[in-house]
């Protein structure tokens, strides 16, 4: 039977060229996203390259709970794997309409509430990757939505980093019991819409970016592993994630935000 996959942020860069390895590998990939335009292009594109046709566009803002629960209600299908990869980098401070600071709510909030809402339709050993970033830390749980602090949009990035970081191991606990996989990586430097707002470049290429989060998607090397942070394909120590006391302390700030 055909696995089912859904990766957020998947007419990005590295978005993309993590549903085309899906793709390939015969997967129905649900392409999740605002830009119903670019949700399009991508499906189409994607289809065409692989001749796989089973690539689903799913119109949604990642910065909505209400949009989140709504199409994890629609979804008529087990789901094998979920590939938290949207973030996004304002250079001014943005709220959404729910009056939450949009890099919280998009890079942090968005990927808790997907792991929320979507982990009831993971059969066991299905597997999320949530795609993190070497580029991270500065998290200031009294002030998560530069309320206080002047805000800067890599501050803020990095900070959101962190933070996926430490919910992937908390998760990876949480989800335990559904025999769940949940790890986190930094996928890879490539030239992006993503690191040019933060003034950044990247050289490498868009598959080579996708490369660490496919294998951890799809590799069997990894089965059961969970809980872990990666680069290039290793296992490298998260410094933030250690102490559960810690990633607790970030859920329940997190959890405040769940309607």
């Amino acid at each position: 039977m055909k696995k089912q996959a859904i990766i957020t942020g998947a007419y990005g860069a590295i978005g993309k060229a993590i549903t085309l390895g899906l793709a390939e590998k015969a997967y129905s990939v649900i392409l999740v996203g605002r830009n119903s335009g670019k949700l399009e292009a991508a499906c189409k594109e994607i289809a065409e390259l692989t001749g796989n046709k089973d690539i689903t566009p799913a119109c949604v803002d990642l910065s909505s709970e209400q949009e989140i629960k709504a199409f994890a209600s629609r979804l008529d299908k087990d789901i094998d794997l979920l590939i938290n990869n949207a973030a996004t980098t304002p250079h001014k401070r943005t709220e959404t309409a729910d009056g939450i600071e949009m890099q919280w709510a998009v890079n942090v909030l968005g990927y808790m509430r997907m792991m929320k809402y979507i982990q009831p339709l993971m059969p066991e050993k299905s597997r999320i990757v949530n795609v993190a970033s070497y580029w991270a830390g500065g998290l200031d749980l009294n002030d998560v939505e530069f309320r206080k602090r002047p805000y800067d949009n890599d501050t803020a990035y990095r900070q959101s980093k962190q933070a996926d970081r430490m919910l992937s191991a908390f998760f990876a606990e949480k989800f335990k019991p559904f025999n769940l996989t949940v790890n986190s990586c930094h996928p890879g430097d490539v030239n992006s819409k993503l690191s040019n707002s933060m003034g950044f470049g990247g050289h490498e290429t868009p598959s080579q970016g996708a490369a660490t989060p496919l294998w951890l998607a799809l590799s069997p090397d990894v089965e059961g592993i969970t809980g872990q942070y990666f680069e290039h394909r290793h296992p490298v120590n998260c410094s933030f994630s250690q102490k559960n006391s810690d990633n607790l302390a970030l859920f329940e700030v997190c959890k405040k935000y769940i309607k």
